[in-house]
């Protein structure tokens, strides 16, 4: 009987020290949900997800005394992760909606984005931002522009990429009219593929956030400070200036 007690307690204990290791673990690490796809937000460099999205992250996490992980998966994928609480929170341009509202929380605003209109340079099938009726129109899954084209404008049809370099491809092709995206990886999507040009003129006006877990105001009040300070400091213009630089050069 004093053997099998023995037995229980050891057991116990291991137990114990499992969960105890699993919990400093869980309890010392943020949990960032992006996709890399979409520079200079976020990128990867080498295999390494990097962009002015990560830097914010990185100094959320910092701010926390945590270490920050990345998770690196589709847009959508990362906005359903989030509401779900596998990641704590997704910095992925994100765009605050109505509907997003619903489901998850959101920071305040961090950057201005403007969304413009990608063609094949040769030849373009669209010839301004106000000539998207009846055309066949790439979008990023989810996203903002997704939204935008599929309300308010009367498109041939709507083709949905989770990687913008797939719609590069298709575009090149002749297999859709245009891309409709932010300005800051648009330029980059162009600098990638000399075969596609930027439109002039502005679509439509965004902003971004941070999503979190629907309920998690003390996280979301952390991540509300550190944008502040960041803000105030200028740093959020300085990783803008450092990432499309960077992006610029390659």
């Amino acid at each position: 009987m004093k053997k099998k007690l023995v037995s229980i307690l050891l057991v116990a204990a291991i137990i114990a020290t499992v969960f105890s290791g699993c919990k400093k673990n869980d309890d010392n690490t943020l949990i960032v949900g992006t996709e890399a796809g979409f520079a200079p937000y976020e990128y990867m460099e080498g295999d390494k997800v990097v962009g002015i999205d990560m830097d914010i992250a990185q100094a959320i996490a910092d701010s926390m005394g945590k270490k920050l992980v990345i998770k690196n998966m589709e847009f959508k994928g990362a906005l359903l992760a989030v509401q779900k609480g596998t990641v704590d929170l997704v910095a992925a341009g994100v765009s605050v909606t109505d509907d997003r509202k619903k489901v998850m929380d959101f920071s305040t605003e961090y950057v201005d984005s403007t969304e413009v209109v990608v063609v094949n340079k040769a030849t373009p099938a669209v010839a301004s931002v106000d000539d998207l009726d009846n055309k066949i129109i790439g979008v990023q899954q989810g996203n903002i522009a997704d939204f935008y084209v599929e309300e308010n404008v009367k498109s041939k049809e709507v083709k949905r990429y989770t990687k913008f370099s797939q719609a590069a491809e298709d575009l090149k092709n002749g297999k859709i009219d245009c891309i409709v995206m932010d300005q800051y990886p648009a330029q980059d999507l162009v600098i990638a593929n000399p075969e596609l040009s930027t439109l002039d003129g502005t679509l439509f006006q965004d902003k971004y956030a941070i999503a979190v877990k629907k309920g998690n105001t003390e996280l979301l009040d952390k991540i509300n400070s550190v944008i502040k300070q960041l803000q105030d400091d200028g740093k959020i213009e300085e990783f803008t200036a450092n990432h499309t630089a960077k992006n610029a050069e390659q």
